[in-house]
This record gives C-alpha cells, sequence and structure tokens, in this order.
C-alpha cells in the first residue's frame, strides 16, 4: 500500500512511525513534511493547505490512501477534494471538521443536543462585547476567537482591562485575521481536562482505551 501524508509537524511525523510499522505498507509519501520526517518518508514541497497541488501529488505517486492530519486543510475541505478523486482518505470532511473549525458553531451544536458546556455568549462587536465582560464582572473570564488560530485563539484575562487589551487584538487589530470576526466569551471553569479520541466511519466508533 502506498500511504501519503499530509503536514509538516510533530504530528504527521507520529502517524508516519505508526503507520511504518504495518506490513500492509510498503511506501509512505509526506507534503510537505521536514527535515526529521524524510527519514522516515518521501517528502515533497506541496503545502498542507494546497488542496490542488495534495490531489495533483497524490495521483502522481499513485496513492492508495491519504491521511489529512492539519486542521486548516481539513476545514478548507481537502478530504472532499480527494474522495471526489477517489482517493480512500483519513480525517473528516468539511461538514465534519467546523466542530474544529469554528467554536460558536460547536458550542451552538452542544446547546442544541444537551452536550455539557461553559455558559457562554457569541458577539460581532468588541463594544457589545465589553459591556457584556462589565455586566457580568466575573474575573477570570474566557474570550475565544470563533476560527483556526493555530491553538493559540483563546485568552483568559485576569482584569477588565486585559479583557479590553484582548478582545481589541482579536476583533480589531486581527492578529488572528478573520478567525476574530465573532468571538465567544465563556464562563472560565476549573478541574481537570480530560480528551477523549475514537476513530470513526461515520457510523460506528472504536475507541481504545489506554
Amino acid at each position: 500500500m502506498r500511504v501519503l501524508v499530509v503536514g509538516s509537524g510533530g504530528r504527521e511525523h507520529a502517524l508516519i512511525k505508526k503507520i511504518k510499522e504495518s506490513d500492509k505498507v510498503d511506501y509512505i509519501a509526506c507534503c510537505p513534511g521536514n527535515g526529521g520526517i524524510s527519514y522516515d518518508a518521501e517528502c515533497f514541497p506541496v503545502g498542507a493547505t494546497d488542496i490542488d497541488g495534495v490531489v495533483a501529488l497524490a495521483r502522481e505517486i499513485k496513492a492508495d490512501f491519504v491521511a489529512v492530519a492539519p486542521d486548516d486543510p481539513l476545514v478548507d475541505g481537502m478530504v472532499d477534494a480527494l474522495n471526489a478523486e477517489g482517493f480512500k482518505t483519513f480525517g473528516p470532511n468539511k461538514a465534519a471538521a467546523i466542530i474544529e473549525g469554528s467554536k460558536v458553531f460547536s458550542k451552538n451544536l452542544m446547546l442544541k443536543y444537551g452536550i455539557p458546556t461553559a455558559e457562554y455568549k457569541v458577539f460581532d462587536n468588541p463594544a457589545d462585547v465589553i459591556e457584556y465582560i462589565k455586566e457580568k464582572n466575573e474575573f477570570p473570564t474566557v474570550i475565544k476567537a470563533d476560527g483556526l488560530a493555530l491553538g493559540k485563539g483563546v485568552i483568559i484575562p485576569e482584569t477588565l482591562d486585559d479583557a479590553i487589551a484582548g478582545v481589541k487584538e482579536i476583533m480589531e487589530d486581527k492578529i488572528f485575521g478573520a478567525s476574530g470576526n465573532n468571538v465567544v466569551v465563556e464562563e472560565f471553569l476549573t478541574g481537570p481536562e480530560v480528551s477523549v479520541l475514537a476513530f470513526t466511519d461515520g457510523k460506528t466508533i472504536i475507541q481504545k482505551s489506554a
């Protein structure tokens, strides 16, 4: 089996290391990859968000299976494009990836289906955010940029001045670009954090305990 992995970070390298253990796999490619990954896979200079480029590369190397790991290409619909060309692909399609790509969507989804989540409110105007935070007067509070921000789109102000500065950076200075057009203001919760990972084909879930 010929496998293509999309991405260039530690997540992708971990996937490649594991894929390499399978006796069903005889070739692994990665795009764009990195220096470390090049020891375990053949790297190609195709950007992780270049959907057309990745589809063309999959076709060129005759990939039997493609694993798309980074958030941005998943949210942009790379899996949809690969599936449309007949490639078996690991990763959520665009409709499913919005759960990661939009905090507003995911919070509203949790509310709709009764999934426990911190109390929150959504805003598209910075003045309204500040007014709400002033009224609540509960610190620390949590402010999240709606879209993807490379894991940096959340701030936890301890004071009103910190909150005002943070809202300005996210919504006016656009330090996260369009991801900050909307924000979620959330109550601050303390306690242990747990991530539960599972594999699914859209109907069946397989979870392996640690």
